[in-house]
């Protein structure tokens, strides 16, 4: 079943993401070379208790996975693109960071992603990581009320095969609002004029994610990691987005620094 928002709800879900937006933007400062990746999980935790906001991967058990999930991050390295498990490992130079997350305050969840190179970036990986970029931009702008569900996973699909990366349709975007997965399923590739019309009050999370080299996957043994099957490095790209009357509302998007009254300093890390 598909919840349809009204405009106070889809307000209040922006109100998250904007949390989600500045938090993952401290995130993005604070990623470098040397930085332990539970030192992000334990900021993140940190901020996200200061707000009194609740992390909607925190106990999450769904059919794949090893138990439920125990952090408020999703951190994946080089050839892992979904679902990384945080552990004690430094980030080194030229490594690629995907840092994913969802949370809820007053009940209304919202849900974001981006990749970044610390150190020294390889072109290769900087141009898959701009390819989950502008699949994201063009998934978002085909989200428009009256078109179809199939135009968003066509622009994607579409700059995907334009760059040279190929799909998998295995794990996509989702409708989110009071839970973190809500129907429908956003596939990363589809054909134009197909599925659901999309209707002011759908909520959804588009989230473009390629491998360098392939569109196979495989999971590490802790049941949570996703993999490229191939060893070649991925990137992972999300929003959420609100179709509204005018057009799309993205509710996710991250405060330039220069915007942050902080933005001349990096946020310790330190839990």
């Amino acid at each position: 079943m598909i919840e349809m928002k009204s405009p106070e709800e889809i307000g209040r879900m922006a109100v998250t993401g904007q949390f989600v937006g500045e938090l993952l933007a401290e995130l993005h400062d604070v990623a470098d070379v040397g930085v332990n990746l539970m030192d992000l999980e334990h900021h993140a935790r940190r901020r996200i208790k200061e707000r009194g906001a609740e992390s909607s991967y925190w106990d999450y058990a769904p059919s794949f996975g090893k138990g439920p999930f125990r952090n408020v991050l999703c951190l994946s390295v080089n050839d892992a693109v979904l679902h990384g498990l945080p552990r004690d490992y430094a980030l080194g130079d030229g490594d690629l960071l995907s840092v994913d997350m969802a949370v809820a305050i007053d009940g209304w969840v919202a849900d974001s992603a981006f990749s970044v190179v610390v150190g020294t970036p390889d072109p290769a990986d900087l141009r898959l990581i701009e390819a989950t970029e502008v699949a994201l931009e063009a998934g978002i702008a085909a989200a428009r009320p009256g078109d179809k569900l199939g135009d968003v996973s066509a622009a994607i699909g579409e700059v995907a095969h334009r760059y040279g990366y190929g799909v998998s349709v295995e794990f996509g975007g989702h409708g989110l609002g009071r839970t973190m997965h809500e129907a429908p399923h956003v596939p990363n590739n589809g054909r134009p004029g197909r599925g659901m019309r999309l209707e002011p009050g759908l909520t959804i999370a588009i989230e473009p994610w390629f491998c360098a080299t392939t569109d196979k996957i495989r999971f590490d043994d802790d049941g949570w990691t996703i993999r490229s099957a191939d060893g070649s490095r991925t990137a992972h790209s999300e929003h959420t987005v609100a179709i509204t009357p005018t057009g799309p509302q993205v509710l996710t998007r991250r405060p330039t620094r220069a915007a942050r009254p902080d933005h001349h300093e990096k946020p310790a890390v330190n839990s």
